[in-house]
């Protein structure tokens, strides 16, 4: 195997994970470690625990790829000690870099909400469930035609542009541009004291809020004009869909598809309402805790949903909408991704240890009452 870096190595990986894609409240990507390490080991996890990290003690990795986020919230100190600081202590101790996929997986073609729909044996699968990204802007500028290419290459360059595998993407519009230079000013084109109009192109182009510094310097550098007009939006486009919406193969009643359920993630019990001898129509998924998007499902045509973490409440608005839920619990419903995600991850490191038979936090049983 060639090595690669740690970013390369992400690089590779973002043909199949968007990580820009991820929730705006997720944590994705690189998150610990050394961007330039090299790579020649990688492991995969569907959460990094005590044991995980034992695991990676005795035989040790460059990259450690999790599935759920380790430090989800914001810390103060990584000391030693139990608890997710002390675990992220640990793997920077030994070297192992980590990298966080959850949502940036779960919405991408063949990620965990298309490994859920598989397991259950659904067809005619499309999307629903639109999900916020991070905070994106789009960048409006106007320049003389014969600049359009070498500006929009600038703001390429500085992270403008990307919408899923497609990079330098850009909308174009001829328009003419009206200005009066005071004096004082230096106009590449037109005259001081006259009115001049300018055939121009409106250049728009979409981009993390993040690099709207980045930007804003690689526009103005880029442009011809002495002032550059220029204008940043804030907008919500080109959302990712979380959930994954299909049929049964066959005619089958809601027990039987509870049947089909439990037997597919491997599970002994599990929540429910409005499951009974009716036949199941359409089917809506969400690996994780999807019981959010319970109205979405409903909307797309759903009459029974799979997914984790439904609440009372969330069980009731279900009831309503005239949605059927299955609940079997949070981490089984994310276990057919997380297979696949440990799959993806060893056609590019070939040297991969699968973590992922390690059960992710801890373990919750329902128990039967005695007597």
């Amino acid at each position: 195997m060639s090595e690669r870096s740690v970013v390369a190595t992400l690089e590779e990986l973002s043909a199949s994970i968007p990580w820009d894609q991820a929730a705006d409240w997720d944590v994705s990507g690189l998150t610990l470690g050394d961007p330039h390490q090299v790579v020649r080991t990688a492991a995969v996890c569907h959460e990094v625990t005590a044991s995980v990290v034992e695991v990676l003690e005795r035989e040790p990795a460059d990259l450690l790829i999790t599935y759920h986020p380790l430090l989800f919230r914001p810390v103060r100190s990584l000391l030693a000690g139990p608890g997710p600081e002390g675990l992220a202590f640990r793997l920077i101790r030994m070297g192992v870099a980590l990298a966080v996929a959850h949502t940036a997986f779960d919405v991408c073609p063949g990620g965990a909400a298309d490994a859920l729909a598989d397991a259950l044996g659904l067809e005619d699968v499309n999307g629903f469930g639109a999900m916020e990204t991070s905070s994106q802007i789009k960048v409006v500028t106007f320049v003389p035609s014969e600049s359009t290419e070498e500006v929009a290459e600038a703001l390429a360059a500085a992270g403008a542009g990307r919408i899923g595998q497609y990079r330098g993407c850009s909308y174009r519009s001829e328009g003419v541009g009206a200005f009066l230079p005071e004096p004082g000013a230096d106009p590449v084109v037109g005259e001081v004291g006259e009115e001049n109009r300018v055939p121009e192109v409106r250049l728009e182009m979409i981009a993390p809020a993040s690099r709207k510094d980045a930007l804003a310097t690689a526009l103005v550098a880029a442009h011809p004009y002495e002032e550059a007009a220029y204008d940043f939006y804030p907008v919500s486009a080109n959302l990712p869909l979380i959930g994954r919406i299909g049929t049964p193969p066959a005619p089958v009643s809601g027990l039987a598809f509870f049947d089909r359920v439990a037997e597919a993630l491997g599970v002994e019990a599990m929540r429910c309402q409005g499951v009974d001898e009716r036949p199941v129509g359409r089917v809506a998924v969400v690996p994780g805790g999807g019981s959010s998007f319970i109205a979405e499902g409903a909307s797309a045509g759903a009459s029974l949903m799979v997914t984790g973490d439904v609440s009372h409440h969330q069980m009731a608005q279900a009831s309503h909408l005239g949605v059927g839920v299955i609940d079997p619990g949070h981490a089984p419903t994310e276990a057919p991704g997380v297979a696949r995600l440990a799959e993806l991850v060893g056609t590019v490191v070939p040297r991969t240890i699968d973590l992922t038979g390690l059960r992710p936090g801890p373990e919750i049983r329902v128990r039967r009452g005695q007597g």
